[in-house]
């Protein structure tokens, strides 16, 4: 579960730092609330508290998993999770936001993108890619407005709310960084 090494206090906004194990829970819960409610995840049963812990647990210092607390709560969560398990996508990770419903619109999911991003080139990462589904415009503006270009769509891929959808796959390169860790 290791990730930044720094707590991140946005002004008036959400502090961003590590995951601890404490945050399981709270990780669990908003990722089950998009699981039951929206397209941004193609999981269709809730989450279980063990499977929480062990997904953190797969997190290491170059795939990092960060929480966003306001007013004293996880508000959200962001992380870096291998795009591939073959070495020559080492230096390529997916990053994944989850933001409570009644957390939305206000700067949330932006810090965490802002600061999981800020990660990847200490974590020897060449390039971030983001898939996108159908019907979450949000966060289609939110990764295009930190430099994610889309790379290509994945016709009805998924099947969720009793239709297939489309996935949209977006890209960021950073500039410098190495070829392979």
């Amino acid at each position: 579960m290791a990730g930044a090494r720094r707590e991140t206090p946005t002004g008036s906004g959400p502090t961003v730092r590590p995951a601890r194990r404490a945050d399981a829970e709270s990780i669990a819960s908003i990722y089950n609330e998009a699981v039951r409610s929206t397209t941004a995840t193609f999981d269709t049963e809730p989450r279980s508290l063990a499977r929480q812990l062990q997904l953190m647990e797969d997190h290491d210092a170059n795939h990092p998993l960060l929480v966003a607390e306001l007013e004293g709560e996880v508000a959200g969560w962001a992380s870096l999770s291998p795009w591939s398990e073959r070495c020559a996508y080492d230096g390529t990770a997916e990053v994944s936001v989850y933001v409570g419903e009644r957390w939305r619109n206000r700067g949330i999911g932006r810090a965490l993108v802002t600061e999981i991003l800020a990660a990847g080139p200490r974590c020897g990462l060449h390039t971030i890619l983001a898939r996108i589904a159908e019907g979450n415009p949000a966060s289609r503006r939110l990764h295009q407005s930190l430099g994610f270009d889309t790379v290509g769509v994945m016709r009805e891929v998924g099947y969720k709310f009793g239709r297939f959808l489309d996935v949209e796959l977006m890209q960021l390169t950073f500039p410098q960084g190495p070829s392979h860790r």
